[in-house]
């Protein structure tokens, strides 16, 4: 059963840019995630609870006809192998199955009708989305 919204994740073209921009929101950064060379891969932004917008580099210029930058909708599950059963049951093709991801938690991946990919996630109750809810910054 799908609980709650997780993220949903953008690429920006600057992401210091961006990241200032929900600082005016209020918005703050919770932690950053990066790849084995040491490059950014992503920035968790915290919006409250559980719930995070991720800010992925790499991402086209603004185009005011055009929503670009939209990457994938997280929704958040107690529990993911059940969930991704009850899916397949249906009938539902699943892109990627059960796998732990970078920030320790359990994910898999299916699309929309209009190929919008999906994120099913099961948060850790040690995850760095977890440690953010309870007000603990990881480093950067």
């Amino acid at each position: 059963m799908i609980t709650d919204l997780g993220h949903p994740a953008f690429a920006a073209q600057d992401v210091e840019r961006t990241l200032a921009f929900y600082a005016k929101l209020g918005l703050r950064e919770a932690f950053r995630l990066h790849h084995e060379d040491g490059s950014l891969m992503l920035v968790y932004l915290h919006v409250a609870g559980d719930r995070f917008i991720e800010v992925f580099p790499g991402g086209p210029g603004p185009d005011p006809g055009r929503t670009q930058s939209f990457m994938h909708l997280c929704l958040l599950t107690d529990d993911l192998r059940a969930t991704v059963e009850r899916l397949r049951e249906a009938g539902v093709k699943m892109e990627r199955g059960v796998e732990r991801g970078l920030d320790g938690n359990l994910q898999a991946w299916v699309r929309d009708p209009d190929g919008n990919a999906i994120e099913l996630m099961q948060l850790e109750e040690e995850s760095p989305q977890r440690r953010a809810a309870r007000g603990g910054m990881m480093p950067r």
